[in-house]
């Protein structure tokens, strides 16, 4: 274990050199005088310095904090629900989400960035909330194994209904951004736009963590200690949806960060969520920067899906996990 004060201390350091290789290594390297230039003297003329801002900040920006919603977001799934599996990709949220947009961009085809945003945000609970209320009505269905196989289950509906909506609709083209995750399309204005709903999202998580740190003991302990668990678990699904929400409206589904990075994290800082948060959040940043990073070499100068890269290292640490602790244990 190591302090948690200290990897926090350290995260802005290795965030602003995971932002900068982001930006000036690509299928056209940047050297550090240009990206210097395009930020303290940009030059509308310049390629490079219309890559570096209109291109390369955008996407290293997103990636940052796309990785950290996803990893706070199963941070707090993990705990909350005591089930080592749960995550965002694999309890349905994301195909949820993804789901949602596809039927606004079905219904209302000229929905606002907005629109689709809060659609995002309903698709996220609907998805979760299928997947546990199937999971409390079947027998044995809340052990992790079959949690994490409901899930599959639901989110592979969902996304088989959205890949049928979207070509009988026509939207085949506009849908697939967001079940195929580009981060070489990032938005800058979308960024801009779900920063308040993160801030928000992050805010009440941080502020429920005590109580999931002790949820996480058991819902007994937790009620014997005065929580009120349901209002707890109310409140952190809702802090879920929206920091899933905003990753999936930004680009796209991305798997296994949820699961992987809390798992790291609790082994590096233990079980105090006040702290497992936070770090799963600068922890989560990182890794899919630097995921995003590789993506660009593994099939040089093409690029490789960012999904191929963190599914290569979330599978076999899933089948780890299910080989380690069973079908029954929690986290």
């Amino acid at each position: 274990m190591i302090s948690p004060a200290l990897l926090l201390g350290l995260s802005p350091i290795a965030i602003v050199l995971t932002l900068l290789a982001s930006i000036m290594y690509g299928a056209k390297s940047m050297d550090w005088t240009a990206v210097r230039d395009a930020f303290l003297n940009f030059d509308p003329g310049n390629v490079d310095h219309q890559i570096v801002l209109h291109s390369r900040l955008p996407r290293a920006a997103g990636s940052l904090l796309i990785g950290g919603f996803l990893a706070m977001s199963g941070a707090i799934m993990q705990g909350m629900t005591r089930n080592y599996l749960a995550s965002p990709s694999i309890m349905g949220v994301t195909d949820g989400a993804a789901f949602a947009i596809t039927l606004c961009m079905v219904l209302l085809p000229n929905a606002s960035s907005m629109t689709l945003i809060a659609s995002s945000f309903a698709g996220s609970a609907l998805g979760a909330s299928v997947v546990f209320i199937l999971a409390w009505m079947m027998p044995g269905g809340l052990s992790p194994v079959r949690m994490a196989i409901l899930g599959t289950i639901i989110g592979t509906f969902l996304s088989s209904v959205s890949a049928a909506l979207s070509i009988y609709f026509h939207v085949s083209q506009n849908v697939s951004f967001w079940f195929n995750a580009r981060l070489h399309q990032m938005d800058p204005g979308l960024i801009k736009l779900v920063i308040p709903f993160a801030v928000v999202g992050i805010a009440v998580a941080l502020m429920l963590a005590k109580s999931i740190t002790i949820i996480s003991l058991g819902d007994d302990i937790a009620a014997g200690l005065g929580q009120r668990t349901l209002w707890v678990k109310i409140g952190a699904m809702c802090c879920v949806a929206v920091l899933t929400g905003v990753s999936v409206a930004m680009a796209g589904k991305i798997a296994f960060v949820g699961l992987l990075i809390p798992h790291i994290v609790r082994y590096l800082v233990g079980v105090d969520y006040r702290w497992v948060i936070p770090c799963a959040g600068v922890t989560g940043a990182v890794f899919l920067g630097l995921s995003d990073i590789l993506s660009r070499f593994l099939n040089y100068p093409f690029e490789t899906p960012i999904g191929v890269v963190t599914s290569a290292v979330g599978i076999p640490f899933f089948l780890y996990l299910i080989r380690k602790k069973g079908g029954n244990e929690h986290a």
